[in-house]
């Protein structure tokens, strides 16, 4: 009786160092932006271009006259 419990004392003790391993590896990814794709870093040029793409894609659907496009160019800042 006394091999039985030393076996599964032994297994939960196994269980138990898998799973402060897998939490550490879980929370050094989360840290490094490993899960879930992290937080967005994004500059605000990365964020005016982007923009600027939906508004090209808005009026080559025809989503926008001529004038709303340009306008809206204009205050993008890509007036070119």
């Amino acid at each position: 009786m006394g091999g039985f419990g030393m076996g599964v004392g032994w297994l939960f003790g196994l269980l138990v160092l898998a799973g402060v391993v897998a939490l550490v590896v879980v929370g050094v990814r989360a840290a490094r932006g490993g899960i879930g794709g992290g937080p967005i870093r994004s500059t605000p040029a990365d964020r005016s271009a982007g923009a600027r793409q939906i508004l090209e894609q808005r009026y080559a659907r025809g989503e926008l006259s001529t004038e709303e496009y340009q306008e809206r160019r204009e205050t993008l800042g890509g007036g070119s």
